[in-house]
């Protein structure tokens, strides 16, 4: 009776051994929040999407944020969609399969991306939008969106433009240059601008195209508007580089920008504040791309599973001619 009882101890105590090995093996591998994500010494594991490099803008984010991101101590896997829809969301199913800690990316348009963003969602992959928002009906797909208010940037360029002309009778022709089709930065600052401008019928918008945000195509739009509209009082550019390639085409066509046409951009990359101060721009409303900082204090929060803001701004200013011999020095893009 001894006997049979020792052995049921021993095999007691075999199968308890047994069941915590088995609860052992079944333990995620070391990650930030035991997701079993990250790399294999526990550091966060961030997958970014950038729109592109279409612009002077588009360098310094992407800049700022690899350099942040190597600062953290964050491992950053990064993806260039070259403005392609496409290739983001190819990009963000791609860190889905490396099983990331967390996805971030600037939209490349604002539609399109409930699917993948509900297949980051089901892979428990918290999603973090920087610059650019998007159009959808169920905000629970990512968790905080960190960059500009374009809808506010657009008003402001629109309330330099009101006051400038303020004693004047009109009528003021403006010709806009719009950024990539369908993104939250065209859709919003078009929306900003035009909102201040409405109220008095001396603005006429007589002309609006996309220029892509880059250099070459508003230099080539605005050459099309100076052959189809003979009197421009103003030019509205959606960004710096559109502004900077128009001016070429200005020149081009014997006119003086900041005189006989008035420029006003969006961003403030550090060309468009020597146009500024040469006379050629007349106003900057800035956005600031240095964001790096900022978005990996949100990633860590969202891998930690912590609370975080669904909206966080950034601090941005306007500037005029006169302004620009001085902020010249310090502008960092």
């Amino acid at each position: 009776m001894a006997r049979r009882a020792a052995v049921l101890a021993v095999s007691v105590a075999l199968l308890a051994s047994s069941v915590l090995t088995a609860c052992s093996t079944q333990a995620p591998a070391s990650g930030t929040d035991g997701s079993g994500r990250g790399d294999s010494d526990g550091k966060i594991t961030l997958g970014f999407a950038q729109v592109g490099a279409e612009s002077g803008w588009r360098t310094a984010n992407t800049k700022s944020v690899q350099e942040s991101a190597e600062k953290a101590g964050i491992t950053l896997k990064f993806s260039d969609a070259q403005q392609k829809q496409e290739n983001q969301i190819k990009a963000i199913r791609t860190f889905i399969q490396q099983k990331v800690d967390v996805i971030a990316f600037s939209p490349v348009v604002e539609s399109g991306w409930d699917t993948v963003l509900r297949e980051a969602k089901d892979a428990g992959i918290p999603v973090v939008l920087t610059d650019r928002a998007v159009d959808t009906k169920d905000p629970s797909l990512y968790k905080s969106f960190l960059g500009s208010d374009f809808v506010k940037e657009g008003r402001s360029a629109g309330e330099w433009l009101t006051a400038e002309y303020a004693k004047e009778n009109g009528p003021v022709n403006i010709v806009e240059l719009q950024g990539t089709t369908g993104s939250a930065p065209a859709n919003d600052r078009k929306a900003g601008f035009a909102e201040v401008i409405k109220g008095d019928d001396k603005f006429k918008i007589v002309a609006s195209q996309s220029g892509d945000f880059t250099r070459a195509k508003g230099k080539e739009v605005m050459q099309a508007f100076l052959k189809s509209h003979k009197d421009i009082d103003v030019l509205y550019a959606h960004n710096d580089d559109m502004a900077l390639g128009a001016i070429q085409a200005i020149e081009a066509a014997g006119k003086k920008p900041g005189e006989d046409i008035k420029v006003i951009s969006i961003d403030g990359i550090k060309d468009a504040f020597v146009a500024m101060n040469q006379g050629k721009i007349n106003v900057v409303v800035e956005c600031n791309p240095l964001l790096g900082d900022q978005l990996m204090d949100l990633v860590k929060k969202v891998a930690a599973g912590e609370n975080v803001p669904t909206r966080v701004e950034v601090e941005e200013g306007v500037f005029t001619q006169d302004q620009a011999a001085e902020a010249l020095p310090s502008r960092k893009y």
